[in-house]
């Protein structure tokens, strides 16, 4: 088959996280790459829907939820004159499981073995090898195989618009070097220390960076950005919940530098080629860290777990989650700005 000519059609089910479908676009952009003639449709969330409506040519189908079997009948009404060729079943999760059964396909490509969670491999007629790797996106690029497309290292192309692009110049409103926080996470477990976001922001103010705030309108969000501010004397540019996803996407792109704890902003600020300082402590970086800045990272992922376990972490499940609630706290602001230091030298910040 000549991958130049011809035309497949293309079910992608991945339904959440921001960040994993900011990992799996890259899969995908390489897939239409080797078959520019793809017909692609991806089934996702109403918020990763947002992130995904840069990108022209791809066919989105959005389930909520919150819908539950109702939504999911609402979907097969919505294909139910869609045959696909193949379907690439990237979510293992029963809910996601459950809802691959209103779409119709002839080649249902699932997990292997090690990550198909909740049954997958029941709802699949073809695995994907196993990745060398844990990192989650590794994992994605193994879709790519049965189709006869070979793994190459991953990149986005994420179409912009001018109009986002000109929202964030305005809102960073300074040409000076760019640092941008994103404090929260969606599980408040992952975020780390007031009293550290403060002190990072201080060390940078002092050293002539702009410092902005970024996150969603969510309660939590918002309160923990204007304490941060507040700490730092307003002297931060607070920006939560001021964007949309795409407006945020543009103003990452536009940053130096993002810093932030294991949330979807980390792998969106990989996807436009921004650096990240990733502050990782429940889970193992080198599964969920931002994929080209893994060495950027602020880790006591490995300490905590073998504390944990009382096992070496080569001997735990790359899945192994640190469960101290508190673990977030035990990354110092010293052990940050050290990494700080480390990324102006290598990155001409």
């Amino acid at each position: 088959m000549n991958s130049k000519s011809a035309t497949l059609k293309i079910c992608v089910l991945r339904l959440s996280a921001i960040g994993d479908v900011c990992n799996a676009l890259a899969v995908i952009q390489q897939l239409q790459q080797h078959y520019p003639n793809s017909d692609i449709t991806w089934i996702c969330g109403k918020a990763e829907a947002q992130l995904l409506a840069a990108v022209s040519d791809i066919k989105l189908v959005i389930y909520n939820k919150k819908d539950g079997l109702k939504g999911m009948l609402a979907i097969k009404r919505e294909l139910k004159n869609q045959q696909f060729d193949v379907l690439l079943h990237m979510q293992a999760a029963l809910r996601a499981s459950l809802l691959s059964c209103c779409i119709r396909a002839k080649r249902r490509i699932g997990f292997d073995k090690s990550r198909a969670k909740d049954g997958q491999w029941l709802f699949t007629n073809e695995k994907i090898a196993a990745a060398n790797s844990a990192h989650v996106l590794d994992g994605f690029l193994q879709f790519l195989l049965p189709l006869g497309v070979d793994i190459q290292t991953p990149s986005w192309q994420v179409p912009l618009s001018q109009a986002d692009q000109q929202t964030a110049k305005q809102l960073l409103g300074s040409s000076g070097k760019q640092i941008v926080i994103c404090p929260a996470a969606s599980k408040a477990y992952k975020n780390w220390t007031l009293q550290g976001y403060a002190g990072i922001a201080q060390y940078a103010l002092k050293q002539g960076y702009h410092v902005s705030l970024i996150g969603s309108p969510a309660s939590n969000e918002v309160a923990l950005s204007e304490q941060i501010n507040q700490a730092c004397q307003g002297k931060l540019n607070n920006l939560c919940g001021k964007t949309s996803l795409s407006q945020l996407w543009a103003l990452i792109a536009q940053a130096d530098l993002l810093i932030s704890p294991d949330t979807g902003p980390a792998h969106m600020a990989v996807a436009v080629n921004t650096p990240v300082l990733g502050l990782y402590a429940h889970h193992n970086p080198q599964r969920t860290g931002p994929y080209h800045y893994r060495n950027y990272v602020v880790s006591v992922w490995q300490q905590l777990i073998e504390q944990e376990q009382g096992k070496p972490a080569e001997q735990l499940s790359w899945r192994s989650r640190v469960k101290d609630p508190k673990a977030m706290q035990h990354i110092t602001l010293d052990a940050v700005i050290e990494m700080f230091e480390l990324i102006k030298k290598e990155q001409l910040l």
